[in-house]
């Protein structure tokens, strides 16, 4: 039984990742962008710092490098390298690396960006079969057009220790299934410490967006309000112990930032309602204002929820509620700045430093 719950699954997981993969390589073969062609993507943050902070990684795996995990003398006249790994190179991918020739970095940091996004085109489409059955084959397409969102396009490759994020979304999404079910508390444990070990700032903003599906599906399940403060009370125990398990890193981080270089300040102000829209569509870009978009088809099925009537009419306007309150979080500056751990991105804030400075 459970073999035949989880084929479905496996190869919904599977057409995501192919379908992601082949058309991420696409793109970047068509726009005769490294590796296909002459066309660098070396430059800025992910040529300055991201592809040199991996270079260094590979001579510490293979005891070649100037200087240890504390400091790094390889950048400039050298400056401390505990932080930087646990802001750039925990995800497990980074390893990765290590098995790549040491002129081939630039390669191995490609590679890398294109498993992490297949592994969360797979991951979505293992979360939407397991939170409702259905055609393994739209499973596995809306799990690609998750993994191949704007934001992923448009900045999350270039900064790759963002895709961790992801990754870490439908995984911790997976988690509270198995927390509202009672089942597996260990490996939910675990996946929310590999979540914050990886990027501890993208798991934060995962954990948050978890917990808000997690509460809705609580509200939804219809459950009694003695089992849901149960499920609450282990979902809560659950993060703790796993962010807890992170602790020794993001705590090292946390403390290392307070000394990086502040960022440049200007002051939050909202984006138009036409901006705010428009960039739900492909092939929109503006700078420093939400966007998410997936997809035609799958934002004509997100948009059809609310009158779909095969569905409930309780789940059509949970989820039809959840999605427009997120999308208006963005716009209030309080929650603007808790999404984003209370250091709005790019320091871009009147009056204070971030202490995410570095991340950005």
């Amino acid at each position: 039984m459970h073999s035949g719950i989880s084929r479905p699954r496996r190869a919904a997981a599977g057409l995501a990742a192919l379908v992601t993969a082949v058309m991420f390589c696409a793109a970047d073969a068509v726009a005769r962008s490294y590796p296909f062609g002459p066309r660098t993507r070396t430059v800025n943050d992910l040529g300055n710092q991201y592809v040199p902070f991996h270079a260094h990684l590979w001579d510490l795996l293979h005891g070649r490098a100037d200087g240890g995990l504390l400091v790094n003398w390889q950048s400039g006249y050298g400056s401390s390298f505990l932080p930087d790994l646990g802001t750039y190179l925990t995800s497990p991918f980074a390893l990765l690396v290590a098995v790549f020739p040491r002129d081939e970095i630039d390669l191995a940091v490609y590679v890398i960006t294109v498993l992490k996004v297949a592994c969360a085109a797979a991951a979505m489409a293992w979360l939407l079969l397991t939170l409702r059955p259905g055609r393994w084959w739209a499973a596995g397409l809306l799990g690609a057009s998750y993994a191949l969102c704007g934001w992923t396009v448009a900045a999350a490759v270039y900064n790759l220790m963002w895709l961790d994020g992801l990754i870490a979304l439908p995984l911790l999404c997976l988690a509270g299934e198995w927390i509202l079910h009672q089942r597996r508390p260990l490996l939910g444990v675990l996946v929310v410490a590999g979540a914050w070990i990886a990027n501890f700032y993208t798991a934060y903003m995962a954990t948050l967006a978890a917990g808000l599906v997690l509460l809705l599906r609580l509200a939804l399940s219809g459950l009694p309000s003695r089992r849901k403060a149960a499920v609450a009370g282990r979902a809560g125990l659950t993060a703790a112990l796993g962010t807890g398990l992170a602790a020794p890193l993001v705590t090292v981080i946390y403390f290392g930032t307070q000394h990086a270089s502040p960022g440049r300040f200007t002051e939050f102000k909202p984006v138009g309602a036409e901006d705010l829209l428009a960039r739900l569509l492909p092939t929109t870009y503006s700078f420093g204002s939400p966007a998410l978009f997936v997809g035609t088809t799958a934002l004509l099925l997100a948009l059809a929820l609310p009158f779909h009537r095969a569905a409930p009419r309780r789940v059509r306007a949970g989820w039809t509620l959840l999605v427009a309150g997120v999308t208006l979080s963005m716009q209030w500056d309080p929650t603007h700045l808790l999404w984003h751990a209370f250091a709005a991105p790019q320091a871009a804030r009147t009056g204070r430093p971030s202490w995410c400075a570095r991340c950005w």
